[in-house]
């Protein structure tokens, strides 16, 4: 029954107000503005927050579904595993190396770019004026314009790897606004830049191994150092502080064999003799050019670090030595500490590997270039550690107006003229002028008054000047590219010697092992054969005809190597290379060799142990950082007696520390101290005479020189020059530095030693790739990442240099860890100073740094079916239009 009534329905009730809005209108109106206020303040916040966040992931890559990519022929997967490491798997050379461009790019394109300006010397269009002194350089020396002219002349093979590379890299690009591709970008164009990034190029790729090149030449520094050297205090206490190489105490890398009919033989013991020598003539004329040379070059950002630090540790046990039974090779590359770190790792695998497509390596290459730089294929392993070959020469010009001096006779300068182009500012023109010799160096100083020598140099009417000129084997076309790739390819000991034969710059030492159960060393790089009036310690007369070089390079098989030694291991750590009378002049200062023979004697106690070398125990010897003078200085600085309490209980310190440098732990504090108190040696012992730019860094080289020092504890280094009534001996020197180093590390750190640590001193800051002078700090939050504690220190085998002149802070480092088991490739390990991405706040930006702090490492995958089971991401790129 349904009932009826004559009353209206009932208004809809209204939604009652929530409990915090009714509270809100209960406050007093100035309360609710100021409420009102903070709403929309945290609204702000909010939007910015998620503005920034969308800025940010923007340029972040795609890993996983699918994506065209025009000019494939066939289907590439791009395996990446929980660190971003990615493994590409394709049918053809020029598909792999189109897709590795496109990873490359997804990946680093920022640091790519950077790098083919810096290179090319453009970097000032990008950063401004203050990289107009390293656009000077780059254009002085044309690295550009040598790179122009090596790409022709390059196997087919490698021109067919860089195009593709080069098409993937601009297939990423096309179509990406600048935010899209970079963060950096975005922060570039939020100044007003409006850049947007140009095509990659062939030429792009080889340039950049003209910079890497550049930053691992021999020769130079010492050259300028020593010269300015002996300037300050003569040629005889000068030569004390480049002592000669300890053959008796450290092996050379090579400890057999000689040179027969220009060909080196692993088991021959006689050769010729080299040419006679004599020295180049010193002027102070050239002091002051070199002294104006070194300023500019120091103020020239560099490319993979400089100084002492850069070098690497590379050795290789035979598998009569491992408990495998098959070869173990190990690699870490000591180079400057940047972000994105200098590699990033790879692996390129052909489905099939056969004439169409020969590649199944993995390993660690350089963004920017086609190919693995050093790693391992299904066959060979390799690394590298440089070799520091003299490789180039300063000559001293007489310049009168627009001609040299070659003899008695007069020739016209080569001259051009370069434009560089300056963000926010007027273009720079500069000329590059240059001789037979090179180019003259010299004109990147400051505009400074013509300089002639009375004695070497006579004046003519008043117009001769005094100019430098570099000879560098860089400066000419070669095949370095060609090497890389060739590697890869490699199957045994003879296709890999091939492949280093096409190596150019930088000379390196090459250490190999293979899965046939071999072991072996080459030496690599073009090397000039100089003539007798040159020994490359000084800098040249570029009027003298005995000074040039021959036109000749010390022929590839001629350089040291050698197959499977008697002893079944390989080291090379920048030491000396071969012993004996080896009839070619390679290099006039090697590294003292305290990390390679170091590695010998830990590896050798392996082998004597009876278990034989494992993986975890090259790991473990990669990691030791033992300080290499302790040994010689402790006993010295236990002897000084101090005050008593405060004065000597960072002393006490030193009577259990086991030599080690960890960052943390019970030897760290002891560790501290001794290196503060090594600091403070070297600039009592040193800093009164030398210039400021050739005091002690700290490295191998002066850990050298103390050591002979100590044996001489009258030497006249020890005095300090400043104090007229009082002549100091060493023990005075080693007793100030102890106190001085305790007051260093009392304001440092704290008064209590107890709480003292090394990796509180000695710490690694990741900086990105600075966008100018206008950068604030909020820019350099964006892409710096905090300092961290770092073990190690210089010339130890756990090497993170720091340089004494300036402070602790890690210089150098390795930029990466590698160790190969050539029994089982899925059993090798591999670590990356930073990260896959270079983008800023992804996850992968620097998640291996802290790894390699803690002397941890990664698995590192190699068969199809490790590196499916390690996948984490698959992305497929398809053809497409």
């Amino acid at each position: 029954m349904t009932t009826t009534t004559d009353e209206p329905p009932a208004a809809p009730r209204r939604p009652r107000a929530p409990l915090w809005w009714r509270r809100f209108r209960l406050l007093p109106r100035p309360l609710r503005w100021t409420a009102y206020v903070a709403v929309a303040l945290t609204l702000v916040l909010v939007a910015s927050l998620l503005t920034g966040l969308v800025l940010v992931r923007r340029s972040f890559p795609q890993t996983s579904g699918e994506v065209e990519l025009p000019g494939l022929m066939g289907e590439v997967e791009v395996v990446r595993d929980d660190a971003g490491v990615p493994q590409l798997y394709a049918d053809t050379t020029e598909d792999l190396m189109r897709a590795q461009g496109y990873v490359h790019a997804q990946e680093r394109f920022f640091q790519m770019d950077v790098r083919r300006h810096a290179a090319s010397g453009r970097l000032a269009e990008l950063v401004g004026e203050e990289a107009v002194p390293s656009d000077a350089l780059a254009r002085t020396l044309g690295w550009r314009r040598v790179a122009e002219a090596e790409l022709p002349l390059l196997d087919p093979e490698t021109r067919v790897a860089l195009d593709a590379y080069a098409a993937g890299v601009n297939a990423y690009l096309a179509g990406r606004a600048p935010s899209r591709i970079a963060l950096e970008y975005t922060v570039l164009n939020a100044r007003g830049l409006g850049y947007s990034p140009e095509r990659w190029t062939a030429v792009d790729s080889l340039v950049w191994l003209k910079a890497v090149a550049w930053d691992l030449r021999g020769g130079m520094r010492d050259e300028i150092d020593r010269t300015l050297t002996t300037a300050a205090v003569g040629e005889q206490r000068a030569d004390q502080l480049w002592p000669a190489y300890p053959y008796d105490e450290h092996a050379a890398a090579v400890r057999q064999g000689a040179v027969v009919d220009g060909v080196f033989e692993q088991d021959a013991d006689a050769n010729g003799t080299r040419l006679p020598t004599r020295p180049a003539p010193f002027t102070s004329a050239v002091a002051d050019d070199l002294r104006r040379l070194a300023d500019v070059t120091d103020a020239v950002a560099p490319f993979v670090g400089r100084g002492d630090g850069l070098g690497s540790n590379a050795w290789a046990v035979s598998g009569t030595h491992t408990a495998s039974g098959e070869p173990i090779l190990a690699n870490d590359p000591h180079l400057g500490v940047e972000l994105p770190g200098v590699f990033t790792q790879v692996g390129l695998h052909c489905r099939a590997v056969g004439p169409a497509c020969p590649y199944d390596v993995a390993g660690f290459s350089y963004a920017g270039v086609p190919g693995v730089v050093i790693g391992h294929n299904d066959q060979v392993a390799w690394g590298f550690a440089n070799l520091g070959a003299d490789v180039t020469d300063l000559y001293v010009e007489k310049v009168v107006g627009d001609e040299w001096r070659r003899g008695k006779q007069r020739q016209p300068l080569e001259t051009r003229t370069e434009t560089i182009g300056v963000a926010d500012g007027d273009d720079v023109t500069i000329e590059v002028r240059a001789t037979d010799h090179g180019p003259i160096v010299s004109d990147l100083g400051e505009p400074y008054a013509a300089v002639a020598d009375a004695a070497d140099v006579p004046r003519q009417a008043g117009q001769a000047e005094l100019e430098l000129s570099l000879s560098w084997t860089g400066l000419e076309p070669g095949s370095t590219a060609d090497a890389l790739l060739a590697l890869g390819r490699a199957r045994d000991w003879t296709s890999f010697r091939a492949a280093a034969a096409d190596l150019s710059e930088p000379a390196q030492n090459i250490v190999y092992a293979d899965r046939d159960g071999h072991v072996g060393y080459q030496a690599a790089g073009r090397i000039p054969i100089r003539k007798s009036g040159n020994d490359g310690r000084l800098p040249s007369p570029g009027w003298r005809s005995d000074t040039d070089w021959t036109g000749e390079l010390v022929p590839p098989d001629g350089l040291p190597s050698v197959l499977d030694p008697d002893e079944g291991l390989v080291v090379t750590a920048n030491q000396a290379v071969i012993e004996g009378d080896y009839p070619y002049a390679l290099a006039s200062d090697y590294d003292r060799g305290y990390r390679s023979q170091r590695i010998r004697d830990l590896v050798t106690a392996g082998i004597d142990d009876g278990d034989g070398v494992t993986v975890d125990d090259a790991v473990d010897t990669q990691l030791d950082t033992t300080n290499p003078l302790a040994d010689v200085l402790v006993p010295h600085l236990l002897e000084q007696r101090l005050p008593g309490g405060y004065g000597d209980d960072g002393q006490r310190l030193l009577d259990n520390w086991d030599h080690t440098q960890p960052a943390e732990g019970g030897q760290s504090a002891a560790a501290a101290y001794f290196n503060a108190v090594w600091r403070n040696l070297l600039s009592l012992t040193f800093a009164d005479e030398l210039p400021a730019a050739q005091r002690p860094d700290g490295g191998q080289r002066w850990i050298a020189v103390v050591t002979d020092l100590l044996e001489r504890p009258d030497d006249p280094w020890w005095d300090d020059v400043t104090t007229d009534d009082v002549v100091e001996r060493r023990d005075d020197v080693l007793a100030q530095a102890l106190l001085d180093a305790r007051d260093d590390l009392t304001a440092a750190i704290s008064p209590r030693p107890d709480e003292w640590t090394w990796g509180a001193l000695h710490e690694l800051d990741l900086r990105g790739r600075r966008l100018g002078d206008a950068d604030s700090d909020v820019v350099r939050r964006l892409f710096d990442r905090g300092d961290r504690g770092a073990p190690g220190g210089n010339a130890a085998v756990g090497a993170t240099g720091w340089d004494a002149r300036r402070g602790f802070e890690v210089t150098t480092a390795p930029a990466m860890r590698m160790v190969v088991d050539l029994g089982d490739l899925d059993a090798s390990r591999w670590v990356n100073l930073t990260g896959a991405s270079g983008h800023a706040f992804h996850p992968h930006y620097t998640d291996q740094t802290d790894l390699m702090m803690r002397g941890e490492t990664r698995a590192w995958a190699f068969s199809r079916n490790a590196v499916t089971d390690a996948g984490d991401d698959v992305l497929t790129l398809v053809p497409g239009e």
